[in-house]
């Protein structure tokens, strides 16, 4: 072999060797993030991109389809997933496709305190916890101005001023506010089955004497809006975006945290067990939890995140109803679903068949 093939043989292995390096570096700065719509707006990926050098793959899911991938995999194909705070604990028990979050590296005082610990609480299992606070969202009453002093909280519905007048849906979200608007905590009663049972007793009985004083029982977002908007309805049980969309069209209605609580519903940042780089993974979730960039979800979504002072930097229509929503008491006071034990629901769904079937 002559010494200018040896040197070119060389400058090959060489060129070969840096693309390989250079391939194994791209493929390790990738975070591949599976996602609700509006959660990774193309701006934010944009920023990040570009302060990190990180590629972000979005892949848009739900709940139920995260689950689906996750468990197909054991933990493997995302570094970053988004599931909601009650669907990790159950399916982790089951299926073991994520790892432990390691708080010490959460910028946890950019986040609420309050949400921290709801979020804490909902996803440990052992000693270990397996979710931080992202997109959240309550449901709780959207109300015209004409009854607002009448209906501050769930029970209010049934009101005999408001006859014929209020809506609600007959879903477990329903029988949960009428709980706590009676004075019971059916959460703390999760694990006591007769406890619970007697809660969702007291609280059918409660339904079926509210029946003359429903419009209708709402079962689809825009049916409702509708009512809503026509004047059809003057005050539901229903979520914080829809009143708050409502309240850009027609400053009299407006979305209340009930007295008893809001009740609320966290999106969180879960880390599969396999992920690939899990350090991207915590990049993005101190990234976008920083609050101008989580105005920006906010901004796409309609939902807050739990970004502390992010409404500063919100579009100011939907900040000025947010902030006419949530006082920081209102906040605190929101009921945070837990995850739900087995055979609750079929429970709940007898409940709401004898309401629905009662004259």
């Amino acid at each position: 072999m002559t010494l200018r093939t040896t040197r070119k043989s060389a400058l090959l292995g060489a060129t070969f060797l840096a693309a390989a390096t250079f391939s194994g570096s791209l493929f390790a700065e990738e975070l591949r993030l599976i996602t609700w719509g509006g959660y990774a707006p193309d701006e934010v990926v944009a920023q990040f991109e570009k302060e990190t050098g990180i590629d972000v793959k979005i892949t848009l899911s739900n709940n139920e389809d995260m689950i689906s991938k996750l468990r197909a995999t054991g933990g493997a194909g995302f570094d970053l997933a988004q599931p909601s705070q009650d669907r990790i604990v159950g399916v982790q028990r089951q299926f073991n496709i994520y790892k432990p979050i390691d708080y010490s590296r959460i910028n946890t005082d950019q986040l609420q305190s309050s949400m921290v610990k709801a979020t804490q609480d909902a996803t440990k299992l052992g000693n270990d916890y397996y979710g931080v606070p992202s997109v959240w969202g309550t449901s709780g009453l959207i109300v015209h101005s004409s009854v607002a002093d009448t209906v501050k909280d769930y029970t209010d519905l049934c009101d005999p001023s408001v006859a014929g007048d209020v809506s609600y849906r007959l879903k477990r979200p329903t029988l949960i506010g009428f709980a706590f608007a009676m004075g019971m905590d059916p959460f703390a009663a999760y694990n006591d089955r007769d406890q619970y049972q007697s809660i969702m007793k007291k609280v059918e009985d409660k339904l079926i004497d509210c029946k003359a004083n429903v419009k209708t029982y709402w079962t689809g977002g825009d049916q409702l809006l509708a009512l809503l908007r026509t004047g059809e309805v003057k005050a539901a049980m229903a979520w914080d975006a829809g009143g708050w969309k409502l309240n850009a069209e027609n400053p009299d209605i407006r979305f209340v945290a009930p007295e008893s609580g809001a009740l609320g519903w966290i999106d969180t940042f879960a880390i599969p067990r396999r992920s690939e780089n899990e350090e991207a993974a915590y990049k993005w979730i101190n990234f976008v939890m920083q609050p101008e960039i989580a105005a920006k979800i906010t901004n796409a979504s309609g939902n807050f995140t739990a970004s502390k002072g992010a409404d500063e930097y919100v579009k100011s229509d939907l900040r000025d109803a947010y902030r006419a929503s949530f006082t920081d008491q209102a906040i605190n006071n929101i009921k945070w679903y837990p995850p739900v034990p087995p055979g609750l629901e079929t429970m709940e769904g007898q409940v709401l068949d004898r309401v629905q079937a009662a004259n």
